[in-house]
């Protein structure tokens, strides 16, 4: 048996299989469900028939997506987490080549690599912002650009007005707001303006259903419909509409969870001021190399490389996790003698 050489160019996961008491690896929410919300969407699913196939096209997490942000379910896209819909999203449009800009979310140039789509990076700057004026000189027959906001692995948010000279070239771009609740801030109103926009979103990081896989997209209605002739029917579970459609209506507790993530993530940054970057996410971009000496003390952090060798990213935990985080770092520092 031959295995195609493009399977062989990817690199395996690197799975930590111990079973760590801390981990702060995966950006994940700290927070499971309570158990009332839980029992909400129980009660959802006891309504529904098992042996029968959940909508073709999501339309019941659609609407519930749509009503939430007061749109159209024409403008609202619904996959098997947000990954998915990157996938379909390459092959969606024409086009030579993707724009991603690194480092960045890894997904981006995974999905292209599959497809056997060139990608062209351009990479940010110092601050870890975007070019504008460079990306919209490379955008030239790309298919898709995608722009992280806030970005994945550095925290930051994309200035608007870099965002938008990229969006005034007319080419698809893919603006994946994953942790916009943490930033307080989107730019999904602009899909009015520009119907170039596609704004991706996910209910894996401030609304705890990352065990679920959730994610959605808002666009223009022909973005949509575009997307459902091509996307695999029945992706989407009635496990996950169930679970949509009840945390949407308790949002004021994602709010109030999203308030303790930044209060402690403000906490840890001011107590490694000197080594760890602002963010806007839930979780902070540190300069230390420290991953292995976090394992040894039972802590599981993500080890970063290429240009951010040397670095690592610290999803923020529960109160008490932060605090071993913290107490491990600080000793790590004496060790190190920058302390």
């Amino acid at each position: 048996m031959r295995i195609r050489e493009l399977v062989r160019s990817f690199e395996p996961y690197r799975v930590v299989e111990e079973d760590y008491p801390i981990r702060l690896d995966k950006n994940e929410s700290p927070y499971d469900l309570p158990g009332w919300v839980k029992e909400e969407i129980f009660e959802e699913l006891r309504e529904l028939s098992f042996n029968r196939y959940p909508h073709i096209t999501s339309m019941p997490a659609r609407e519930a997506v749509a009503s939430f942000y007061g749109l159209s379910p024409e403008n609202v896209a619904v996959g098997n987490g947000g990954d998915e819909l990157i996938g379909y999203l390459v092959r969606l449009f024409e086009g030579d080549y993707v724009v991603t800009t690194p480092p960045t979310f890894g997904m981006y140039s995974f999905y292209a690599k599959l497809e056997k789509v060139p990608v062209v990076e351009v990479p940010l700057r110092e601050d870890f912002t975007i070019d504008g004026d460079a990306i919209a000189e490379k955008a030239g027959n790309a298919r898709v650009v995608f722009i992280a906001s806030p970005n994945n692995p550095t925290g930051n948010s994309q200035p608007e007005e870099e965002i938008v000279r990229v969006l005034d070239t007319g080419k698809p771009v893919v603006l994946d707001e994953a942790y916009a609740e943490f930033a307080g801030r989107s730019l999904w109103r602009l899909i009015e303006e520009y119907p170039n926009l596609i704004v991706l979103r996910t209910f894996s990081k401030a609304f705890s259903l990352a065990g679920v896989r959730a994610g959605y997209f808002l666009a223009n209605e022909e973005v949509v419909d575009a997307l459902y002739r091509i996307k695999s029917p029945f992706s989407v579970g009635i496990m996950t509409v169930a679970a949509v459609k009840v945390v949407l209506r308790h949002y004021d507790l994602v709010e109030r969870r999203v308030a303790k993530i930044v209060e402690e993530r403000e906490r840890i940054r001011r107590a490694f001021r000197e080594f760890t970057y602002p963010s806007d996410a839930n979780f902070l971009l540190m300069r230390l190399d420290a991953y292995e000496f976090l394992l040894e003390k039972g802590i599981v952090v993500r080890k970063l490389s290429g240009r951010l060798d040397g670095h690592i990213r610290v999803t923020v935990g529960r109160k008490w996790e932060n605090r071993k985080l913290v107490e491990a770092l600080r000793e790590y520092l004496e060790v190190e003698g920058c302390g």
